[in-house]
């Protein structure tokens, strides 16, 4: 079940899982920090087992949209689901009528086996060509079948 963490995102344990998702370095995780905690329309969600944060999910709410900014989970759990059972979740909680993400190259197979259409957006930075994933919902039947 996921939960919501922003009251306690100056965590340790937050700040590693956002780690995760921009570059690595004081300023970038700060910055992402900083997002959730000023702008109201950010969401940041955790999926906890037994009290341990596994995984995270940032997002905005656009309208019929849902905009995934941060999505990460420990790398001793992952590959067994708890990405994908956060997107899952999120589009059965929100309803949203389609979910979008950014990512890199690295991710983008996680994205399209959860059923996403993924598009290249060319190089954005010098060197790292960014994907534009998105996944429409016709009814809510297709959550469950995702």
């Amino acid at each position: 079940m996921l939960l919501n963490i922003k009251a306690y995102i100056r965590k340790p344990e937050v700040a590693e899982l956002i780690s995760y998702t921009v570059f690595p370095d004081d300023q970038s995780v700060e910055k992402a920090i900083s997002q959730y905690e000023n702008q109201d329309n950010m969401q940041l969600y955790g999926f906890e087992d037994q009290e341990l944060l596994i995984g995270l999910i940032g997002f905005e709410r656009s309208e019929d949209s849902l905009i995934i900014h941060h999505i990460a989970v420990i790398p001793e759990n992952r590959g067994i689901g708890y990405g994908r059972g956060m997107i899952l979740e999120l589009m059965t909680d929100q309803k949203p009528l389609r979910v979008i993400a950014e990512t890199d190259e690295e991710s983008v197979q996680f994205y399209r086996n959860i059923g996403f259409e993924v598009q290249s957006l060319g190089e954005l930075f010098p060197g790292v060509e960014r994907f534009r994933c998105v996944y429409e919902i016709e009814d809510e039947n297709n959550i469950d079948n995702a």
